[in-house]
């Protein structure tokens, strides 16, 4: 990033970023924050969930060797890990890493893997925001497949937000609904994760997922039962969660 761009406090990038690219089309929005000054360095976080192709096939397009940081929790589905093989040898994405828990912590915090009974926040903090903080420290940007009609915290999102005070996050699909991530896979003929067809809408740790009903929202088999819609990795109570924050920082 130019020294100029990186003495702008971040708000004033996103502004500046949001203004300039309001009325793009969501490759047009990746595209260009690849190669933006005002961004920096910038990888691209994906789970190879439900709906993870789209943005995925948007990217080896524009460029297959942007960094793809492919978090396993060691709690995923056999399905996911599989999947994130076939999806990665398909699209000719050659920078696909893998981050991993840290095994002293799980192993002091979550010897049996029962903390998602018992506090999945925690669970989540060790498994996810953690680990992906410390993937993502070398970046100045990355890039979600977050999309308002999730709902929730999500229904006012726009295409680029502060991350802390030193990063920014790039929403891509941030505009895209349920039908237009429909067309894009089927026009573009891309492979469908295999829970999709099971009845999985948003498929994250097997641990805390589960089918949806054709009239529930797409992530409402996301910890079912719980007061809990976020892992963290975003959010933690409307707030950028503290322990990425101080991860980054370090």
């Amino acid at each position: 990033m130019p020294l100029e761009a990186s003495l702008l406090p971040v708000s004033e990038r996103v502004d500046d970023l949001n203004h300039r690219y309001a009325h793009h089309a969501a490759a047009d929005v990746l595209g260009h924050a690849l190669n933006d000054p005002m961004v920096g360095q910038t990888a691209l976080v994906s789970s190879f969930g439900a709906e993870s192709v789209v943005l995925l096939h948007m990217l080896s397009v524009i460029d297959r060797t942007t960094p793809v940081l492919f978090l396993d929790t060691e709690m995923l589905f056999p399905e996911t890990l599989e999947y994130q093989q076939d999806v990665a040898e398909k699209l000719h994405l050659t920078n696909v890493q893998m981050i991993r828990p840290d095994r002293d912590q799980t192993f002091l915090k979550d010897p049996n893997n029962g903390l998602h009974r018992t506090n999945p926040d925690a669970c989540c903090d060790i498994r996810k925001i953690q680990p992906l903080a410390r993937a993502l420290a070398p970046y100045d940007a990355w890039v979600t497949g977050r999309k308002r009609f999730h709902g929730g915290q999500r229904q006012s999102l726009n295409f680029f937000e502060a991350d802390g005070n030193t990063c920014i996050k790039i929403n891509p699909l941030a505009h895209f609904a349920r039908e237009d991530l429909a067309d894009y896979i089927t026009n573009n003929r891309l492979p469908r994760h295999p829970l999709v067809a099971k009845g999985y809408a948003s498929i994250g740790c097997a641990t805390c997922t589960t089918r949806v009903a054709d009239d529930e929202d797409a992530r409402a088999g996301r910890w079912r039962g719980k007061n809990k819609t976020e892992c963290g990795i975003h959010f933690e109570d409307g707030k950028i969660s503290p322990s990425a924050t101080e991860e980054r920082a370090a």
